[in-house]
């Protein structure tokens, strides 16, 4: 409490000397302001420094320290925090028994030995950079003029790891499941070091990558009653970079999800919207009852391309072809096409407009659904999904990426879209890391040791916690402080 004191008496006299001055200039709000600002950041990085070595010497005074471990040296640490850079000393202990060195402050707070963000930092990182950039969200680690440059952001960014989604309490019961699947091109400064990209035949580089984008969703709303506009319910992203076998693990993560979320015996039909692409069209293969849609967005682009050429008469033309395939004649759609194509300027003309027919004729069925407009099909947003949700952050301006920097961002763009608490998702990271020390654990919390006093006292137990709300900060602290430390 002395220590806590001394540093709130340093802080209150200098916003007293602020407050004097800003009586004599009372125009000087800005400075005032200011300087009001700095002193509160510096009080957060002081008490954060003084509790943090006042564990320490909670640890160096214990007995039970002294059976097993020895003090070696004080060294100073530091620390980035929400607050800005906190300096303080720590000690280096020696096992007795194997003679390992190590710093029991950082153990006791779950560090690893060379950790230098805290969590909480780590966080504002976290969200600053998935939604601009690295040197930003460097920047957005604490609230001081202190930085973390953007190879340690990156860093943190490309050893993230993800939990497995979550599984419903309550299966929902739904009549029908939407998935919409489309990719952003991501261009590559290299895959997995540099200079390891591959020249093509036309003497460019092959930097391009897809990120792709599922989403999972029951359906469409409208905003209000009146408006034009609508949303998604309840829509579930995943993203990612998956190439060859990655991809078969993809979807069958995307329909886990839908298994564990959802009564799949009561859906009536699974939709799957998209441009029929290949990596796209292997997801029916690994989902049950699926019906494949070509999207509206891609329809249109190829009838334009297969009558953009016939000018005035082209809208006529393409309403012709979209009657074929309202009734499924394909071989009187295929016929006009050879027609429409023999209108082309040139050969390389005709063979464009033979490939776009080619496409529809390759995704006929999936064409049909999409002209015949079934009742329970509705329209596609992939498109304007990639755009939000991936080229927004990884492909609309000059950026270079490596193949783990699209893969982790693109993971980490859907994980925050899906409403995902990003200090969760750093804390994750240390319940993922391998146990290091095991032999010297033995920890019972705070919590664990109030609920055992209770139970092991009956009756008596009940004015425990009664007790210990009347207790002072100072025993309070040393109190969960033997209740948390480790097996010596």
């Amino acid at each position: 409490m002395d220590s806590i004191k001394q540093v709130w008496e340093k802080v209150e006299e200098n916003l007293i000397k602020l407050r004097e001055d800003f009586a004599k200039e009372p125009t000087r709000m800005a400075e005032f302001e200011r300087g009001v600002h700095a002193e509160f950041g510096r009080l957060e990085r002081d008490f954060l420094r003084q509790t943090l070595e006042d564990r320490d010497n909670q640890i160096r005074g214990s007995l039970k320290r002294l059976e097993n471990w020895v003090v070696v040296r004080k060294d100073k640490k530091q620390l980035v925090t929400i607050a800005g850079t906190v300096t303080f000393n720590k000690t280096l202990f020696k096992n007795k028994k194997d003679g390992h060195s190590e710093y029991l402050l950082d153990k006791l707070l779950g560090f690893d030995s060379h950790e230098r963000v805290t969590e909480a930092a780590k966080a504002q990182i976290l969200e600053e950079a998935v939604q601009t950039s690295y040197r930003r969200g460097g920047e957005a680690a604490c609230a001081s003029e202190d930085k973390v440059s953007k190879e340690a952001v990156k860093d943190i960014l490309h050893h993230l790891r993800f939990p497995a989604e979550k599984i419903a309490v309550k299966k929902k019961v739904v009549d029908y499941i939407y998935i919409d699947a489309d990719e952003d091109h991501i261009p590559l400064q290299f895959k997995e070091k540099k200079g390891d990209l591959e020249i093509g035949e036309n003497n460019w580089k092959n930097n391009c990558i897809l990120g792709k984008i599922v989403y999972v969703y029951e359906g469409i709303e409208q905003d209000s009653p009146k408006s034009k506009r609508h949303h998604l319910v309840n829509p579930h992203y995943f993203c990612g970079v998956y190439e060859g076998e990655d991809n078969a693990k993809f979807w069958d993560s995307i329909y886990k999800y839908i298994c564990d979320n959802y009564d799949v015996e009561k859906i009536t039909k699974i939709y799957l919207n998209g441009d029929c692409g290949g990596w796209i069209k292997a997801g029916k293969n690994r989902t049950n009852g699926i019906t494949t849609v070509l999207d509206e967005f891609h329809m249109q682009k190829y009838l334009l391309k297969l009558t953009g050429h016939l000018l005035d008469s082209a809208e006529d033309a393409r309403s012709e072809l979209t009657g074929y395939i309202y009734k499924g004649e394909k071989k009187a759609f295929k016929e006009r096409v050879e027609e429409i194509a023999g209108y082309g300027e040139s050969e390389k003309k005709q063979k464009r407009i033979k490939e776009a027919g080619d496409y529809i004729l390759n995704n006929w069925a999936a064409a049909r659904i999409r002209v015949c407009r079934e009742d329970t099909v509705i329209g596609c947003s992939a498109e304007g999904h990639v755009s939000h949700i991936l080229s927004d952050r990884m492909s609309s301006r000059p950026r270079g990426w490596s193949k783990t920097g699209a893969d982790k961002m693109c993971r980490l763009r859907a994980y925050y879209k899906n409403g995902g608490d990003v200090l969760e998702l750093v804390r994750y990271q240390n319940e993922m890391m391998p146990a290091v020390g095991e032999e010297y654990t033995g920890i019972l919390s705070s919590t664990a040791m109030i609920r055992t006093e209770k139970n092991t006292h009956g009756n008596v137990g009940k004015y425990y916690e009664a007790m210990n709300h009347k207790l002072s900060l100072q025993t309070k602290e040393q109190l969960y402080f033997n209740s948390g430390i480790w097996t010596l």
